[in-house]
């Protein structure tokens, strides 16, 4: 694990490791300060820290959060666009290879846009399940593990809202990335010695 965490850091990442969700939760509390912008992508992980309940919650930040049930998809999309260009971004990873690079896919591309560039601060949680060998490895686990997972839930959720489901492998992740690095600081991850997420 030092091995990784000294490679991130190589690669511009600032790196903390955690040991459960509990501390995951107070140490990214901590990073979203207030008076900050925040903008949200779509994480099974920030959501089981209890992250995202408290970003909800706390009336100190502005959080464009297009998750908002009762929403127009207008107000959802607009609220995508305004996470662009906040004082920080949340989100999970769905890859993180030994050699340090954060590989994702997305469905409509806003979580992987503004993991490159566009908010001042990157804020990831990731546990220990989404580190991998090779870029390969990364792409593999994305299609065969976090893909096939969020379809079934997002599937799920539509049937619970009513609606039909309508995700698929295609349109659930369409638009891929891997980032090599970044600039200096910009992007902080919280590893959890714990598994999170897909």
């Amino acid at each position: 694990m030092q091995k990784l965490i000294k490679t991130l850091e190589s690669c511009g990442y600032i790196v903390h490791f955690v040991q459960n969700k509990e501390e995951a939760f107070e140490l990214s509390n901590t990073l979203v300060e207030s008076g900050m912008s925040v903008g949200l992508g779509g994480s099974t992980s920030v959501k089981e820290i209890g992250l995202l309940d408290s970003l909800v919650s706390r009336d100190d930040i502005t959080l464009f959060n297009q998750y908002e049930k009762g929403i127009p998809m207008e107000e959802n999309t607009n609220r995508r666009r305004q996470g662009m260009l906040t004082d920080i971004y949340v989100t999970g990873t769905n890859a993180i290879t030994r050699d340090g690079k954060l590989v994702n896919a997305d469905g409509s591309g806003n979580r992987v846009a503004a993991m490159i560039f566009g908010p001042k601060k990157v804020l990831i949680v990731a546990g220990v399940n989404k580190i991998v060998d090779t870029l390969e490895d990364g792409f593999t686990r994305l299609m065969d593990v976090a893909a096939v997972k969020n379809v079934d839930r997002m599937n799920g959720l539509a049937k619970i809202n009513g609606r039909e489901p309508r995700h698929n492998l295609e349109n659930i992740a369409n638009k891929f990335t891997y980032i090599k690095a970044d600039e200096q600081d910009r992007i902080t991850i919280i590893l959890v010695n714990e598994e999170l997420g897909y």
